[in-house]
């Protein structure tokens, strides 16, 4: 007999999150509690309806600060809330809206919410949009990324006063590098009124734990402030067993959100989050089909992961010479506008971009992270505009990147694992659109790459067969791009 896995109930039993995003979209003025400053806004950035994740997450999130932020309901302290959903299903406005709203009438800034993001541009991203939300709320947003020297973060964050240090950032975004940095370096940086720790792309940053970052975070959260003339109204102790002495002042709790697209299962990896009864809102799962016979059958059961609705996926065998070959074909053929290209390393997609730059007749950029920041957010800028057709990046742009109307994703390079595919696939058939994902599968591949996708629960696959003829009129052209890569290289 098979022996089953035995999760939390937490993980087992989840709030289940409905899928389908066009059908179920929920308009804004239906989701109790949410502020009418917000509403206006929301309006005004031309958000008419939430997305079903948002409906779920946002009244989660105020519930469970609706005493104001200084303690949870009832003088408990508030569960963690996780959230796994597909790529592009609104997860950032899930966590922006309750969290402005919670701080809008706070007095005196101060640290109160800290989102943690794996790479520079996913956290330029969310501070924008936390900056629309924020605009005109006295609210303080500062991002700690690495864009900037590490002195001018320092005054951006904390101001020396006569009275001591005062705080200048109420929201602060970061990647956890830089954070760690300044939790060790900058003098006055406290995170001792810490209420909100939001950690986006979950998984990828509890692989990336090595860091101990978030050690960092919860040690700086509950340092007990020394100073005789600090505000000792608000305590903060580590959240232990509850005894007299601990319910006789008020608590400020740090409560956990955690977002991703591919969430663990591992209990063991989330043990290392520290959560305190979490709640689990996913997307993620399979659905009970009634047959005409009036049986039901499990459809999908062994979904683990579930895909843009919109998105068609195809994989095209074929060897190492003849790759390029269809890269050049699909592109001076199906005359897509935006296609977003992955390969496995920075060299192969320099080499690879240096080649169709040599080809000719397809304009091309490359994203990696051998550029700097500011020409990645050039390249950026012009393929959401259109003017590049093709960009070639490695996997630094997979994660959590919202690009506007990318029409196709190509694996060049096959992705080695299932959540690298997910990530890779998601850029396209992004909020309810459609999308084309193809992979270039070589020969020995196929079977490996075929599995790994049917173990995750993704069969419908479809294989498109190119033939050789087609590539013909192409091959001339190709040998003296490769002449001039080889000098080029050279």
């Amino acid at each position: 007999p098979q022996v089953q896995p035995f999760l939390p109930q937490w993980l087992a039993q989840p709030k289940l999150v409905q899928k389908r995003i066009k059908e179920n979209l929920i308009p804004i003025g239906g989701v109790p509690g949410i502020h009418p400053k917000l509403l206006k806004k929301l309006q005004m950035n031309g958000i008419e309806s939430f997305f079903p994740v948002q409906a779920e997450v946002i009244p989660a999130v105020l519930q469970s600060a609706s005493n104001g932020y200084l303690m949870g309901q009832g003088g408990y302290r508030p569960k963690d809330i996780c959230v796994s959903a597909p790529t592009g299903s609104g997860k950032t406005l899930s966590f922006v809206i309750p969290i402005v709203q919670v701080l809008l009438d706070r007095v005196v800034c101060q640290v109160r919410a800290l989102v943690v993001l794996p790479t520079k541009e996913l956290a330029q991203q969310v501070s924008k949009v936390f900056n629309i939300y924020t605009d005109g709320t006295g609210l303080k947003v500062v991002s700690i990324t690495g864009q900037k020297s590490f002195a001018k973060e320092q005054e951006m964050l904390v101001q020396k006063k006569v009275t001591g240090y005062c705080s200048l950032a109420d929201i602060i975004v970061a990647t956890p590098g830089r954070l760690a940095d300044h939790i060790s370096k900058t003098p006055g940086f406290s995170l001792t009124q810490l209420r909100f720790l939001i950690i986006d792309e979950a998984d990828r940053m509890i692989d990336d734990m090595h860091q101990n970052w978030l050690n960092q975070v919860v040690k700086a959260a509950f340092q007990a402030e020394n100073d005789p003339g600090s505000n000792t109204l608000f305590q903060r102790i580590k959240p232990g067993p509850v005894t007299a002495a601990s319910c006789c002042y008020p608590q400020i709790p740090l409560q956990k959100l955690l977002f991703s697209a591919t969430l663990t299962q591992d209990p063991e990896k989330l043990q290392q989050l520290g959560l305190f009864q979490p709640r689990l809102f996913t997307s993620v799962y399979s659905e009970k089909k009634t047959l005409r016979d009036g049986t039901e059958t499990e459809q999908g059961a062994e979904e683990k992961y579930t895909l843009p609705e919109g998105l068609s996926q195809c994989y095209v065998p074929c060897d190492l010479n003849s790759k390029p070959l269809l890269l050049l074909h699909f592109m001076l053929t199906m005359k897509f506008t935006r296609v977003l290209c992955f390969t496995n390393s920075r060299e192969a997609s320099h080499r690879l971009f240096l080649l169709v730059q040599a080809f000719g007749g397809i304009t091309v950029a490359e994203f990696s992270s051998r550029l700097p920041p500011n020409e990645r957010q050039r390249t950026m800028k012009e393929f959401e505009q259109g003017k590049i057709q093709l960009l070639i990046s490695t996997d630094a742009t997979a994660r959590g990147i919202d690009i506007k109307e990318v029409n196709c994703v190509i694996n060049y390079d096959t992705p080695q694992f299932i959540r690298t595919y997910i990530h890779r696939v998601g850029r396209t058939a992004r909020a309810g659109k459609v999308g084309l994902a193809f992979s270039m599968v070589l020969r020995i591949q196929e079977r490996r790459f075929l599995r790994m996708l049917k173990d995750a629960g993704i069969p419908d696959i479809k294989q498109h067969l190119v033939k050789g003829k087609l590539l013909k009129p192409l091959v001339q052209q190709y040998e003296e791009a490769l002449s001039k890569l080889e000098k080029t290289v050279k």
